[in-house]
Order: structure tokens, then C-alpha cells, then sequence
């Protein structure tokens, strides 16, 4: 065994989490059959506060970090989300598309760091965009421009929640999150009231059935809670470019599970897009390492 390689348990927790993670947007798909996206989004992040916070305490981080990263994830991440799955981009392809976050993500390292843009980076970056062009390209009834775009916003988000939370320090990530949710709630609610209204809202929460509640509650305890405290864990014992490199993974649950689950056909465009999307992926995310490895001395 490599020092770098998983133990089996390890691993197989990666997995699951991974799995989750992918799986996780046909259980979203799921749930707004029932609820509004805004409001949807606002009760996933009004679960993940309550009751956990009561038993968390806050991080050492300032409040307007919190705040940041809450309103980053809720509104801008799962809020667009949400709304770009009700009916503007499919399960499958949404799970492909957010994975984008890593070159916005990268991007923003760059800007405030002030470092420079690599070769293999800007390969990889053009073949993403190829592969969201590819989309583009082949825009019907399973991804809008509308809903591309939105979808994007959202990765565009989660990369700013990562280097939100990054400037945080080391800290404990399940009580990061819970007490960031403070601040995603709120937003969305105010959100919901505006362009939902609430008739809407009321009658979701009156009128869904155990199947919308058992979505939302996956949301907040299994998605969040479990994947995100399982996740941190892994990462607090062994290194980034172990773990990492695993996410590559969301979207094949995530594409195979709504084929399986929901129907959604695996098109030979749609593969393509695929291939592009995650090639450019895997050569931001494993690049540097194969390098590294090249260049370490031989034992």
C-alpha cells in the first residue's frame, strides 16, 4: 500500500459520500414535485440549523465570514440550483455542470493570490468550455440556456463559499455549516415571499406528501450534516490530493442515477459533453500530482 492510498473503510466512506452527493439531485428533483425551489432551498437550510445548532458551538470565525459563505451557498449556490431544476436543466446534466465550480474555485485562488495561469489550467479550462458549448449547442427540453446559465451561477457560488471558507482557517466544518445556514434561511424565505408568494409557500408545506419531506430532510441531514462532517473528516486525515480527485466522480452517480431512477437518456451528445466537461475536470484536478509525481525522486 502507498502512502497516499485509502484505507479500504476510508475509502468506501468516500464513496458513499460521493454517491450521495451524486445521487442528491434526483432526490432534488424529487422534491420540488411538491415545493417551490426558493422555499424548497429555504427549509433545506432551516433543517440543517435546527436543532443541530443547540448542540454546535460557533466557530472561531468572524460573523460577516459566516454571514459570506451562508448567503453564497444558500441563495447563490442551491438557490439557482433549484430554480434552474424546475424544469430548465435535468438532473443528470446539472450534476455535470456545477462541477465547473473547481476552475471558478481555481480562478479565484488566482486573483487573490496573484498567481499565474498554467498551461495544463488553460487546457483544461478550454475543454470544459467546449464541453458546456457542446450543451449550448444542444439546448431542448432537458437544458435551457436559462437553465445553463443558472446552473453556472450556482457553481460560480460554491467556488465562492470554498474560498470563503478557506479564509476561515481550520475549523470544525459540520459547526461551519450550521451556523453559517443562519445566515442562507433568512435570504431565502424573503426570496420565496417575493416571487413565490405565500399561498405558495403554505400550501407546499400543507400539502406535500412523505415522499417531498423524507427529499428535504435527505437534504439537510444526509447531503449536508452526514456528507459534509464525513467529507471534512476524511480530509483531516489524509491528504487533499487523495480525496480531492474523488469529486470526479459526482457526476457519474449523479448522470447514472437520474438515467436509472428518472429515465434520463444518456444521448450520444449528452456523453459527449460528458467526456469534454470531466476530461478538463480530471486535468486540473490531477495534473499538478502526476507532475509531482514524475519529478519526486526515485526511493
Amino acid at each position: 500500500m502507498t502512502r497516499e492510498a485509502l484505507p479500504p473503510l476510508h475509502l468506501v466512506l468516500a464513496l458513499v459520500v460521493i454517491a450521495i452527493w451524486g445521487t442528491n439531485f434526483v432526490v432534488i428533483k424529487w422534491g420540488l414535485e411538491d415545493f417551490p425551489p426558493l422555499t424548497f432551498a429555504a427549509l433545506r437550510f432551516t433543517f440543517a440549523v435546527l436543532p443541530a445548532i443547540f448542540f454546535l458551538k460557533r466557530p472561531a470565525v468572524p460573523w460577516w465570514n459566516l454571514a459570506l459563505y451562508g448567503v453564497l451557498i444558500g441563495v447563490g449556490q442551491f438557490g439557482m440550483l433549484y430554480i434552474a431544476m424546475t424544469n430548465m436543466i435535468s438532473p443528470g446534466l446539472a450534476s455535470l455542470v456545477v462541477q465547473v465550480q473547481a476552475f471558478f474555485t481555481v480562478g479565484f485562488a488566482m486573483l487573490l493570490a496573484g498567481e499565474r495561469v498554467r498551461t495544463f489550467q488553460v487546457v483544461a479550462l478550454a475543454m470544459a468550455a467546449c464541453g458546456l458549448g457542446w450543451l449550448m449547442i444542444h439546448t431542448n427540453g432537458e437544458v435551457t440556456p436559462l437553465g445553463l446559465g443558472l446552473v453556472l451561477i450556482a457553481a460560480l457560488s460554491w467556488a465562492g463559499g470554498n474560498t470563503t471558507a478557506r479564509a476561515a482557517g481550520p475549523v470544525n466544518m459540520l459547526s461551519y455549516v450550521v451556523w453559517a445556514s443562519v445566515f442562507s434561511a433568512p435570504p431565502l424565505f424573503a426570496l420565496a415571499l417575493m416571487f413565490e408568494g405565500w399561498p405558495a409557500i403554505s400550501g407546499a408545506v400543507q400539502h406535500a406528501d412523505a415522499g417531498a419531506w423524507a427529499a428535504l430532510l435527505w437534504q439537510s441531514v444526509g447531503n449536508t450534516i452526514f456528507g459534509y462532517t464525513a467529507w471534512a473528516w476524511l480530509l483531516a486525515r489524509h491528504p487533499a490530493a487523495t480525496i480531492a480527485p474523488l469529486s470526479l466522480l459526482v457526476p457519474v452517480f449523479g448522470m447514472g442515477a437520474s438515467a436509472i431512477l428518472l429515465g434520463e437518456a444518456l444521448t450520444s451528445w449528452k456523453l459527449t459533453a460528458a467526456v469534454l466537461v470531466l476530461g478538463g475536470l480530471a486535468i486540473n484536478t490531477l495534473w499538478p500530482r502526476l507532475m509531482a509525481r514524475r519529478s519526486a525522486p526515485a526511493a
